[in-house]
């Protein structure tokens, strides 16, 4: 073997450079590290909080405020200003029975549904509902659907202090007021048109941000008024966004052998398809070799 690379180094070489470039464009396209993702946000509400690592609230709800940092600390207030949210996974008998139930049970409670959708795969049915309730009912509501499901896989409740922003819109509201009103009274003693057609676009670019900034309060009164309720629901706890991390399920674990059976067999398969198309190139190689070694 030894005798065959000193005498043929360069056929040597070109092989080892030819299975380089094979494996390293096999490698590439089709890595071996399976990385399974689930992604709740098609089949499951987009209004996921910020704790289940899923950012993807409406865009109106994204960029209606500026950062946080643009605002300056709120002085004491009393009547401070906190948006809830409350995230449940509930492993429940029916999906449809319980998104029913919730649904009429947040009507009676002043609430109401923002949206839900309901799947049925083959593993196992589920479905997702977004409620709206008064923050006054929020810990009555949640003790009521602890109860409604067999059993409670996985719960979250998260609070936003919007009370800084709130007093903030306030005092740029006030500030906007008055500049209106030192336009509208230069506006009253203006003789040129020219003079009358640019105060009157600032007062009117004026107003517009007043009431932008007066949709924002609107906005974050609302939502400290009405609090969110996410609620993942399926048959089966292993079907939800968060699963037991700890718990033997035979069942399980043989579905899982079986997709990485499956996997292997796939890049098995891909491995034997890259190889032969590239057979093009390390047939003759190996043939060449096999006569010089055969004429020796």
């Amino acid at each position: 073997m030894f005798e065959f690379i000193k005498t043929h180094k360069v056929t040597v070489i070109l092989l080892l450079v030819i299975a380089l470039f094979l494996f390293k464009n096999i490698f590439v396209a089709f890595p071996f590290s399976d990385r399974t993702q689930r992604n709740y946000t098609g089949g499951y509400d987009t209004g996921i909080s910020q704790e289940m690592n899923l950012k993807s609230a409406p865009a109106f709800e994204r960029n209606i405020l500026p950062p946080s940092s643009d605002y300056a600390p709120a002085p004491e207030v009393s009547d401070r200003k906190v948006i809830r949210e409350s995230q449940m996974s509930l492993q429940v008998k029916n999906v449809r029975t319980a998104v029913d139930e919730i649904t009429d049970y947040a009507q009676r409670q002043d609430g109401y549904m923002v949206n839900t959708s309901i799947s049925n795969p083959g593993e196992a049915p589920t479905g997702t509902i977004t409620i709206r309730i008064p923050q006054t009912k929020l810990n009555d509501y949640l003790s009521f659907l602890r109860t409604l499901g067999i059993k409670v896989v996985w719960e979250n409740i998260s609070g936003t202090d919007v009370t800084d922003e709130y007093v903030d819109l306030d005092a740029r509201i006030a500030t906007l007021n008055q500049t209106q009103a030192k336009f509208e009274e230069i506006f009253t003693r203006a003789t040129e048109i020219s003079d009358i057609i640019n105060i009157q676009r600032e007062i009117i670019n004026t107003q517009s941000q007043i009431d932008s900034y007066k949709g924002q309060q609107n906005y974050l009164d609302k939502s400290s008024q009405m609090s969110k309720i996410t609620v993942y629901l399926s048959t089966d706890e292993f079907s939800l966004p968060y699963a037991p991390s700890e718990s033997f399920r035979p069942e399980v674990i043989f579905k899982q052998a079986v997709r990485t059976l499956v996997t292997l067999i796939r890049k098995i398969a891909t491995l034997i398809i890259w190889t032969l198309v590239y057979s093009v190139i390390w047939v003759p190689v190996l043939i060449l070799i096999l006569y010089l070694k055969r004429k020796k």
